[in-house]
């Protein structure tokens, strides 16, 4: 599947990733069909706040 992983500031990519498995009996796997972003995603995006390099926005 594909990921936006934010490396710094005004710096996200696309990246592949595995897909998502059940591992657990109380694991489920939800579809997404529509996304959108909310204002307040661009204080990570603009490098207002401590996010670590790394991480996949929207998990």
């Amino acid at each position: 599947m594909k990921v936006l992983v934010y490396y710094g500031p005004f710096d996200v990519r696309i990246s592949e990733m595995p897909d998502a498995k059940i591992e657990q009996p109380t694991d489920v796997l939800v579809k997404i069909t529509t996304t959108n972003i909310c204002g307040s995603d661009l204080h990570m995006y603009e490098g207002r706040t401590d996010m670590e390099a790394g991480k996949i926005l929207g998990a």
